[in-house]
């Protein structure tokens, strides 16, 4: 019995060792302050689409006046920053229907590899998310490596973003490190798939037809209206009664940062839309990439848990022939 005492108290010792350290997240959004206090307490993850931006130097700008600085290029990393993920690598071409359709949710087993890859390991700390922050992609990337994240099963609480990413950083008078970053391969695996936050083709159509649910077009206006069209869409405009929350509402620019906003805020931005904070909602744009930032919005901030990602988006509903509305081409 004392044997069994001692082993089971070690085993509790151990797994206090493990968490030690590892700070709770105020939300899913943290500040450069915020950072800068619990570094050494959580797992910096950098993103971008650009990984030779992260040796380059930020440039200022200086008021002779007033002495004051003006951030104009991002450049370098937070330091302490362990894992850096290459936005590009993370979603995977696949061919549904016969047809090969770019930039999809990849299997587990892709976002594994990908995810190791960046140096990520398994850990009981909390991921805080770091793109560059200099504009709403940007952004949007954070929001897409945090919803495929929580898709494959790192929970909640585990997650955040920095709010402005490395620019708000370098604006809070902060450092960053320029060292050539040389990540050792990780362990992480991906777990159980939420499909609670995803909406599928299949859930879309039902969701149109039985209007059941509510679509919001992540995209620049001048797309929602089909007065322009992307390339990889086989056809222009939006879904059968989407709302637009256009690129330039999901984050304000604050300096050179962009940042998103209060829950109260977007309660207003989106009655300006029409858009029913609390309804079933499939958020979607091109290909699931600025639609993870209206997901974020709607399902992180405003709390609203029947909201989902349709991350297909307009390059699988187009290219496999369903219908849009809009002006025509």
């Amino acid at each position: 019995m004392k044997l069994k005492h001692l082993i089971g108290m070690s085993i509790i010792a151990i797994a206090a060792a493990q968490t030690a350290g590892a700070a709770t997240l105020p939300g899913p959004l943290v500040t450069p302050q915020w950072l800068n206090e619990h570094k050494n307490e959580v797992v910096i993850v950098d993103i971008r689409d650009d990984l030779k931006t992260l040796t380059e130097e930020p440039k200022f700008e200086v008021d002779k006046k007033t002495n004051k600085k003006d951030l104009i290029k991002v450049g370098g990393y937070v330091p302490g920053t362990t894992v850096f993920v290459d936005f590009g690598k993370i979603r995977e071409e696949k061919t549904i229907n016969g047809v090969k359709i770019k930039a999809q949710l990849p299997t587990a087993d892709f976002f594994t590899k990908a995810m190791d890859t960046a140096g990520l390991n398994k850990t009981d700390k909390a991921l805080v998310i770091v793109p560059e922050g200099n504009s709403v992609d940007s952004m949007d990337m954070a929001t897409r490596l945090y919803f495929q994240l929580r898709y494959f099963g790192e929970p909640r609480d585990k997650l955040a973003i920095l709010n402005g990413g490395t620019a708000a950083w370098l604006q809070a008078g902060l450092p960053v490190s320029t060292d050539k970053p040389t990540p050792t391969k990780g362990d992480w695996v991906a777990g159980a798939e939420d499909k609670a936050i995803l909406a599928s083709l299949d859930q879309v159509k039902e969701g149109l037809q039985s209007g059941k649910d509510q679509f919001v077009d992540a995209r620049p206006t001048a797309q929602f209206l089909g007065i322009v069209k992307k390339p990889i869409n086989k056809t222009g405009g939006h879904l059968p009664g989407a709302r637009s929350f256009p690129t330039d509402a999901i984050v304000k620019p604050v300096g050179a940062a962009h940042e998103f906003m209060s829950a109260d805020d977007y309660k207003k931005i989106y009655a300006e839309f029409n858009i029913q904070p609390d309804a079933p909602t499939v958020t979607y744009c091109n290909t699931g990439h600025l639609a993870s930032g209206a997901w974020f919005v709607t399902h992180e901030i405003l709390g609203n848990k029947n909201s989902k990602l349709y991350t297909g988006s307009m390059i699988e509903w187009t290219n496999l022939g369903n219908p849009t509305v809009g002006l025509p081409q």
